[in-house]
């Protein structure tokens, strides 16, 4: 259930597909790889009761060959196609992979049952069934074949219950996911309304679900809490329900900065099947829900080692430690971008371990929960919370409590630093002037000042306390995490009354808070070390430089490719510390400009981003930045003079064999204009030498949109048509890396729309897309990730979102339009410069005003917030990186 509130796709991997009767026909297609067999996948509509299931099938090599069986669940609001790249990467590592739209999504038809045993799990029973019939899958007995099952969020709970109910699921790798939906959106007795909310509207409302989910949950949200009836529904639906059934090896991977499914659903999954006796590790990712990096490359790894050990009893594979948990080490200096590291222990820790009582001080307190709950406290907000709660341990973050709406308890600077794996605990006396109370506990990291505050991975732990009209005392379990809190900083506990992720009770109530003794209780785990740094390259490097030397001048030079690196075999493009300097002889113009400017003689220095899979990456400079020679240096074109370049783990050097897994186009493409477009491709396949069933031409001719004009000759084409035909080249085989070099020149607008479309179909399967362009508008609609580079170096990487989000204009995001009334309102106040009312909700241009306190005022006016982010164009961001340079 990955959900962003800013119009990207909040995907959840749901359900299944399966057997029973063919509804459509088989489509055979093969992708190129590098110094591996092609990947052929097969397209089947699969009926099953009360839905035809929308599938694919992936294998490689000869379909003679027994291999093990993967089932991969996609996210929700999307479709198989979200989970091809990983497909056709675990086709290439010798698994037969089948991948499927669940009920309701994609192409697939149903109602969405929430994983419900009797649709959604049959279904994937069914396509077991279906892999047991295919020559290439390997049986371990008559119907059932060697499988196992992965997929993140609604498809990791997919996994988790495949294995649960059906004893053929020999392995599962489960990832940001649930373990029980009732603990997830009624945790403690509260409801999480923001998220359930989202999670409904994203599916297209409510009648998309089974009725009775729908019933369920308009009962709920008008009641504001949950009622009996509606937390059986959920648990019956759950992993928890069969949890004393899961008995197969579980890799399970779960996100820090996550809200909406936290650790603690983790720690749940691996109690209970690590007492059920089977093979377990725990893996603490560093991205979740809520953002932040998902380290898909290094996850998708381990999953591939994980089932290389457990289904193909490969006992030398590499599937890590028990419990590994990705830290924050600090800010890459190349990109900006957090630093992350693994520490790892032999056992995994649980949420309790190594427990140290940190001393807290404070009075008895009374606070208010006010009427209708409003104005809510602010932990995690959807838009602008997800981005800055990664880098909550480096100082950023977002969260807002009300004066009078919360009791804050505070320990002594600590005289040692302190790292809190796990989730805390405290003792507390609680007295309500009504019967009953809900707070909402959270643990601020407070620094040396005493003013700033950081709310690690913006998480709050809610629970409602009945009979609390006489004294009661209980012990709050506060929220599960992995933060380092330095020597001198303070631990802060807040108990507020309101949270705008939650429902608070609509009557207003004051409550009564004191310290019950005891103090806070972090867990720690020594056990779990950091991975060090690696050491500075002079360190090692001038011991050995003597006997390099001595060895080159003794031997005969040859070139050297290094070894692939397994780590990056999933990730498509990383490039390290890449430097080319001009050439003297053919540069001499440039060389002595060079010398006057007193500028250094670099086309490009010291550059260093990663690109992952299912990106559509902007390559942004002024001219004379180094794009295009970062570019033909990246196809084997020219030599770098320093650094490195990886595709896919394989260094690059001109004839590499990975190269082709790459298809570009660069400086345009010549074609015989007597000839047709079709003959042109044609031609040009034959003469790569490659197989004609390797080309994939139909696919790349159906994406690149050419139509009839395929069959005329090329002289009649016009500018943009022939620029199509080119991307179609460029596309045959269908590499899993597209790189286009300005590809829009010449072009009309219609055209160019039509070449934004091209690319964001190309990537749409897993693929991924590199493009230089100087037409911000354009890059900033087609494109995911930016790098922007200026005189050779990297100037700033990542999502086109961050790049574009440090402007004073903020888009705030709301379940319904905003009332004309309330936007004069919204714009009339304090340090507002304006606010217009837009399709997703308001644009809000500050002027003195803050995020926070924007957000504090929205709340006040009852608007219906969803989400805020930043927004301003691309154009504004680029001129301000790169200053005199445009």
């Amino acid at each position: 259930m990955e959900i962003s509130i800013r119009r990207r796709r909040w995907r959840v991997a749901a359900g299944a597909a399966a057997l029973a009767a063919l509804a459509g026909a088989g489509v055979w297609s093969a992708a190129g790889a590098s110094g591996a067999p092609a990947v052929h996948r097969e397209d089947q509509v699969l009926d099953m009761p009360g839905a035809k299931i929308d599938t694919s099938f992936f294998t490689a090599g000869s379909g003679h060959d027994k291999r093990p069986a993967v089932l991969i669940g996609h996210g929700f609001g999307g479709s198989k196609n979200e989970v091809k790249g990983q497909a056709e990467q675990l086709a290439r590592d010798g698994y037969a992979v089948m991948t499927w739209s669940a009920r309701g999504f994609g192409s697939s038809t149903g109602q969405i049952g929430l994983n419900d045993p009797q649709f959604e799990v049959k279904d994937v029973s069914r396509l077991i069934d279906w892999l047991a019939k295919r020559p290439e899958v390997k049986l371990d007995a008559p119907g059932d074949p060697r499988v196992g099952v992965t997929g993140v969020s609604y498809g990791g709970a997919i996994s988790l219950l495949a294995a649960g109910y059906d004893k053929r699921v020999d392995a599962i790798a489960p990832e940001m996911t649930y373990w029980n939906l009732s603990d997830v959106f009624f945790p403690n007795g509260v409801y999480k309304k923001l998220w359930a909310g989202i999670f409904v509207s994203t599916a297209g409302g409510c009648k998309a679900f089974d009725p009775q989910l729908c019933a369920m949950y308009e009962r709920v949200a008008s009641a504001g809490q949950p009622d009996e009836a509606a937390e059986k529904l959920l648990a019956a639906k759950s992993p928890s329900a069969v949890g004393d059934r899961i008995k197969v090896p579980a890799l399970i991977m779960q996100g820090q900065t996550d809200s909406l499914f936290p650790l603690g659903q983790a720690d749940a999954m691996e109690r209970r099947i690590a007492a059920n006796g089977a093979p377990v590790s725990v893996d603490w990712i560093a991205g979740g829900h809520d953002g932040g990096d998902r380290e898909t490359g290094r996850a998708q790894a381990r999953v591939t080692q994980w089932f290389d050990r457990y289904l193909k009893n490969d006992k030398s594979a590499d599937t890590g430690p028990a419990f590994r948990v990705t830290r924050t080490g600090g800010i890459n200096s190349t990109d900006g971008t957090a630093q992350l590291r693994g520490a790892g222990s032999g056992s995994y820790p649980g949420l309790e371990s190594g427990r140290r009582t940190i001393a807290l001080t404070g009075r008895e307190q009374s606070f208010d929960n006010p009427p209708g709950g409003a104005p809510p406290a602010i932990s995690a907000v959807p838009g602008l919370g997800a981005g800055l709660s990664g880098l909550s341990s480096l100082g950023a973050g977002l969260s807002l409590d009300f004066p009078g709406q919360y009791a804050k308890f505070d320990s002594a600077p600590l005289a040692t630093g302190v790292t809190v794996t796990g989730s805390p605990t405290v003792k507390v006396t609680v007295k309500s002037s009504g019967d009953d109370a809900v707070l909402f506990g959270k643990v601020y990291d407070v620094g040396p000042d005493g003013k700033q505050q950081v709310l690690p991975a913006q998480l709050v732990s809610p629970v409602r306390i009945d009979g609390a009209k006489g004294a009661k005392t209980v012990e709050l379990t506060l929220p599960a995490v992995d933060h380092t809190v330095e020597a001198g900083h303070r631990l802060r506990l807040v108990l507020a009354a309101t949270d705008l992720g939650f429902a608070s009770p609509a009557a207003p109530a004051t409550y009564t808070v004191s310290l019950a003794g005891g103090g806070l209780s972090v867990p720690t785990v020594p056990a779990a070390r950091t991975a060090s740094a690696a050491l500075p390259w002079w360190v090692w490097g001038l011991p050995l430089a003597g006997a390099v030397i001595g060895a080159a001048l003794l031997v005969t030079r040859r070139t050297h490719t290094p070894a692939p690196d397994p780590e990056l075999a999933q990730v498509p493009l990383q490039i390290t510390d890449l430097t080319k300097k001009y050439a003297k002889s053919s540069n001499l113009p440039r060389a002595l400009n060079l010398a006057r400017t007193g500028e250094t003689p670099f086309a490009v220095r010291d550059l260093s981003f990663t690109v992952e899979r299912g990106q559509v990456l902007g390559l942004l400079g002024p001219n004379g930045a180094g794009k295009t020679t970062t570019l033909r240096m990246l196809m084997g074109l020219i030599r770098p003079d320093g650094g490195e370049i990886r595709v896919f783990g394989h260094a690059i050097r001109p004839g590499s064999p990975v190269l082709s897994r790459v298809g570009a186009f660069v400086e345009g493409a010549g074609f015989l204009p007597h000839l047709s477009g079709r003959e042109n491709l044609e031609l040009y396949w034959r003469a790569t030498g490659r197989p004609a069933q390797d080309s994939r031409i139909e696919e790349a001719l159906e994406i690149a949109g050419l139509g009839d004009a395929l069959q005329r000759a090329v002289r009649t084409y016009s500018q943009g048509m022939r620029q199509r035909l080119a991307i179609a080249q460029a596309m045959l085989g269908m590499p899993d890396l597209l790189i286009l070099d300005e590809p829009t020149n010449g072009l009309d607008p219609p055209q160019i729309r039509e070449m934004r479309d091209v690319m964001i179909r190309y990537a749409a399967g897993g693929r991924t897309v590199i493009v230089s362009s100087h037409l911000l508008s354009e890059v900033e609609q087609s494109c995911t990730h930016l790098v922007v580079m200026d005189r050779g170096r990297l100037v700033q990487a990542g999502p086109v979102a961050e790049i574009t989000g440090g402007s004073d204009t903020l888009l705030v995001t709301t379940a319904e339009a905003v009332a004309e009334p309330v936007v004069d309102k919204v714009a009339a106040l304090p340090g507002i410069g304006s606010a217009v009312r837009t399709d997703e909700g308001l644009l809000v241009r500050l002027e003195g005003a803050t995020p926070a306190g924007l957000i504090t005022e929205l709340v006040r006016l009852d608007v219906p917030l969803t989400g805020v982010g930043p927004h301003r164009r691309l154009e504004d961001a680029f001129l301000t990186l790169i200053g005199g340079s445009a």
